[in-house]
């Protein structure tokens, strides 16, 4: 089933608006997950790094606070067991009513940040960690009897779980990253593979790829998602000034230090490489600054590699039509984040996402319509 997906922090801030208030911040949390399921919101993203606020925690003050607002968990394998972890999801399933809860796989694009939760493990190996884990998550989520496991990276006994999810295959398994080992372990294992606000023709390139990889291994789960940061407002040109005025306080917020993101790794090793994602989104920001007439890259070349920054300029309708041509190349998943955190939640619920739900009917027999909770 696809889904519109914003993102939700502890606290607020963002490149364009320095981090007040403290690491977690209750009435935050509240308020931005009302504001994004009265947006019209499927779920909200909650990310993860070794310094941020721990993810389940936030999840559940997310579910608690709203009514339909399902929430997408950002996880590491390697700290908690995937027998541990399915206990956790399904408990946090049965506890919101059922298919509010989904899990976001992410190996592990930085050396440095691993290490500081004292994991030491190299990127090819985070990834065989990861295709371990997710097979017994998997299994662990839907078995009705005790079963055993054993991998180079998890061995269980009799593993059995007295709680699952409401319903079966109820807690979709999403994944991330774009190198050639993730390729291969999001194409077989996942359910959702999350893509970067790439330009058309790599989004092509990409879901292609990884089509390969799951044709292969007998995945006809898959599903893609895009993520963006949309920037809009009733005019063309009103959206192209916001995203020049974002532009400048980001510039303004970096150079006089105040970026403090508990979600951007902020001291990377020396000589340490970045995510391939990232790396490819900084080829395309400098290459130059619009590519497909309005996705944008001004914040992608300002601030560096830093996760997703890119994001798609102009009126609802215009932003709505450029991301529905996603659609048409096999992405059934928008994960929308913005600048002017409640603002832009707010425009998008007026402006954006009416018109993206509309596209997305006309293209859709009535089984595969957007649903909105």
């Amino acid at each position: 089933m696809a889904e519109i997906l914003g993102m939700i922090s502890s606290q607020r801030g963002s490149e364009t608006d320095p981090v007040t208030g403290p690491a977690v911040d209750p009435g935050w949390i509240r308020e931005f997950a009302r504001a994004h399921e009265t947006a019209g919101f499927d779920r909200v993203l909650i990310g993860y790094s070794s310094a941020a606020p721990d993810g389940f925690a936030v999840a559940s003050a997310v579910l608690q606070a709203t009514e339909r607002l399902g929430v997408l968990i950002a996880h590491r394998p390697g700290f908690v067991s995937p027998t541990v972890l399915a206990r956790k999801l399904a408990t946090l399933d049965q506890l919101s009513g059922g298919g509010r809860v989904a899990v976001h796989h992410i190996s592990g694009g930085s050396d440095a940040d691993q290490a500081r939760d004292g994991d030491f493990s190299t990127k090819p190996e985070r990834y065989g960690r990861t295709a371990e884990f997710m097979d017994v998550l998997r299994r662990a989520l839907g078995a009705d009897e005790p079963f055993d496991y054993s991998g180079q990276h998890y061995r269980v006994e009799g593993a059995h779980s007295s709680v699952g999810p409401v319903q079966p295959n109820g807690i979709p398994l999403w994944f991330g990253g774009l190198s050639d080992d993730a390729v291969r372990v999001g194409g077989e294992h996942a359910d959702v593979y999350a893509l970067f606000g790439e330009s058309k023709a790599q989004v092509a390139d990409r879901t292609a790829a990884i089509r390969k990889v799951a044709s292969a291994t007998g995945n006809d789960r898959l599903t893609f998602s895009l993520s963006t940061r949309p920037v809009v407002a009733a005019t063309e040109e009103a959206a192209w000034a916001k995203a020049d005025t974002y532009l400048e306080k980001a510039r303004a917020n970096k150079e006089a230090g105040l970026e403090n993101n508990s979600l951007r790794l902020k001291h990377k090793a020396a000589k340490e490489t970045t995510a391939v994602s990232a790396d490819r989104l900084q080829h395309l920001a400098h290459v130059r600054d619009v590519h497909d007439e309005r996705l944008w890259f001004g914040i992608t070349k300002l601030m560096g590699p830093q996760g997703n920054s890119s994001g798609h300029v102009g009126t609802g309708q215009q932003v709505a039509d450029a991301l529905l041509e996603y659609w048409d190349l096999g992405v059934e998943n928008f994960l929308i984040r913005g600048f002017d955190q409640l603002g832009d939640v707010n425009d998008w619920g007026e402006l954006l996402l009416p018109r993206l739900r509309a596209g997305i009917e006309e293209r859709q027999p009535t089984e595969r319509v957007l649903a909105h909770h």
